[in-house]
């Protein structure tokens, strides 16, 4: 498996952020740090082909997430401590690496982004078969996409906007009650 030049940036960036949101002591600039992670997976997720997962987690985790934590961070007070970074425990360490350990050794069996034929499962699965010969015919959709994300997946579409939804009522209940001066 290889990465171009803008994947491996990306992957760079998120793995940044993500250390950055784990180990920076000031939680303003934690938060910052978590917010630009969502937004690098958010990417990743457009990059693999599914802009309704970037999406998603672009309006949870990098837009209303972030605004709800920056919400909670001005209501709290900010102890007044020295020092950039958190220390780390010997344990968490470990275990954070036995992780990404399991990550690495995973990740390269994966079908290559855009392979064709046998080289990539979902392509040449037969689930994939059965959607394409039949997505007319069962829904009467004439775009397959929307007769998967419709139809076929209607409850996992539906679960995915009840949260959307619900994160947007969440943020304008907590919108409506702060004053700003």
């Amino acid at each position: 498996m290889t990465l171009s030049l803008i994947e491996g940036l990306l992957l760079v960036f998120v793995l940044g952020c993500a250390i950055g949101a784990a180990v920076l002591r000031d939680v303003l600039a934690s938060l910052m740090a978590f917010a630009a992670y969502s937004l690098g997976i958010s990417i990743i997720w457009v990059m693999l082909e599914a802009p309704d997962v970037g999406l998603t987690e672009a309006a949870v985790g990098a837009g209303i997430m972030t605004i709800l934590f920056i919400l909670a961070l001005a209501n709290t007070v900010r102890p007044q401590e020295n020092g950039l970074f958190e220390s780390l425990s010997v344990r968490t360490v470990v275990l954070v690496g036995a992780f990404v350990v399991v990550m690495v050794a995973t990740v390269p069996s994966l079908p290559a982004i855009g392979a064709d034929g046998a080289a990539n499962p979902v392509v040449s699965g037969e689930v994939t078969q059965h959607y394409i010969d039949n997505a007319y015919a069962d829904t009467e959709v004439k775009n397959a996409v929307t007769a998967v994300l419709a139809a076929y997946r209607g409850f996992d579409t539906l679960g995915e906007a009840v949260v959307v939804f619900s994160a947007g009522v969440a943020a304008l209940t907590v919108l409506r009650q702060e004053v700003f001066a």
